[in-house]
């Protein structure tokens, strides 16, 4: 592993923020205690990390997607309960049970593998089960909840802990959503009914994501699994509403900010056409600054198309050309009041200035998490713990 980096571009990642936004998220969802949904690698902020710092500041236990996800943090000496979220792999069952980790199960043949890894492992395995109640990915069909969860207690060397759905339209902003949204949460507290007429009462039974969590309280249950709130984002812009009558007059916290420097400059005559493809004309004599960060970094090419910008100086500039794979272009205007070392915000703030990731989401026709996630490994993750001072407001 490289241990030093030479390019001039980095992603700053705000333990502060990340603390604020887990005691926020906490209080907005009390009494129902908060999971951190760590997968994807902190959703693109460094999982081992963002792990500790919400733990650190209340989260009861964690939630990744993959098996290695878990061993990593584990690896790590992170000692905390780590969620599996979808069902392990067969033969990773003998793994998940070594590293502690707590799966998900809603197969026959994954209970079976998980029964015969416990019986090879020895001791007890803790496991939630996953009923489908409308997102229609993977869990429990309805017909099959009672007895399969019946079976899943009954399981030598497992214990059944927790019980769980995922909702698939919390962060709608239409009456059809808000509807089938209150459909799943009906259909999970039947499932319940239905398995405590069996004597079955999981300890944790939880359905809020992120979204759930702020806009659906009848949805937060006993835990809530926060990911993109987390990380100080909102599921869709348009849940600000829904934030502000749960929490108040306070907000979540960006945790991320993507970051470069100018590493040159040269004065272009107006009409020259920068970058690949010739795409564009500038408008006027211009300094352009070149900017080492490109798509292959995660910057996608189709934000020159969409009108995407960055600050420098406090400014925002548009880009001046087709984003390349290792460089962007910046018209930084007629006036020349940009230098090579200057420091160049793509996501975050900069003076009275900010880019959010919702922003480029919006402009690229996607969603905050895929923005996020895209940021690419060769783009270091340099963490801070304080926070950023931020200039009064003139």
């Amino acid at each position: 592993m490289v241990e030093r980096t030479w390019r001039p571009t980095w992603a700053e990642i705000d333990l502060h923020a990340l603390r604020a936004n887990v005691r926020l998220l906490r209080e907005v969802s009390a009494p129902a205690v908060l999971c951190a949904v760590v997968k994807a690698d902190g959703y693109g902020h460094g999982a081992v990390a963002v792990a500790e710092a919400a733990l650190e500041a209340g989260a009861v236990g964690l939630a990744v997607a993959l098996v290695e996800e878990g061993v990593e943090l584990r690896q790590a000496g992170i000692a905390a309960p780590i969620l599996l979220l979808s069902e392990p792999p067969i033969d990773a069952a003998e793994a998940v049970l070594e590293h502690t980790l707590t799966p998900t199960l809603y197969s026959e043949e994954g209970l079976a593998a998980l029964e015969r890894a416990a019986h090879v492992v020895g001791g007890q395995g803790t496991v939630h089960v996953k009923v489908d109640t409308g997102m229609h990915r993977v869990g429990l069909e309805p017909g099959t909840v009672v007895d399969f969860v019946g079976a899943v207690n009954k399981a030598p060397g497992l214990t059944l802990q927790g019980f769980w759905t995922h909702l698939a339209v919390a962060d709608g902003e239409g009456a059809e959503d808000r509807e089938f949204t209150e459909l799943q949460v009906s259909r999970f507290k039947q499932h319940l009914r239905d398995i405590g007429e069996r004597g079955i009462r999981p300890a944790v039974r939880h359905a809020a994501n992120s979204a759930g969590a702020i806009a659906y309280p009848g949805s937060r249950f006993d835990l809530v699994r926060t990911g993109i709130a987390l990380y100080g984002e909102l599921p869709r812009p348009s849940m600000a509403r829904a934030l502000a009558a749960a929490a108040g007059d306070r907000s979540l916290q960006p945790v991320l900010s993507l970051r470069s420097r100018v590493v040159a400059l040269r004065r272009l005559d107006a009409g020259e056409r920068p970058s690949y493809g010739r795409a564009r004309p500038l408008p006027a004599s211009s300094l352009v600054a070149t900017v080492p960060i490109g798509y292959a970094d995660g910057m996608p090419r189709r934000l020159f198309e969409s009108g995407g910008e960055v600050l420098i100086g406090g400014r925002r500039r548009p880009l001046a050309g087709t984003v390349t794979m290792d460089q962007i272009l910046v018209d930084c205007g007629p006036e020349g009041d940009v230098s090579v070392g200057d420091e160049v915000v793509l996501i975050g703030r900069q003076g009275h200035q900010s880019i959010d990731a919702a922003e480029w989401a919006e402009r690229l026709g996607t969603i905050s998490y895929e923005i996020l996630t895209g940021i690419g490994p060769r783009v270091p993750r340099v963490t801070r713990v304080q926070a950023r001072p931020v200039a009064a407001t003139p």
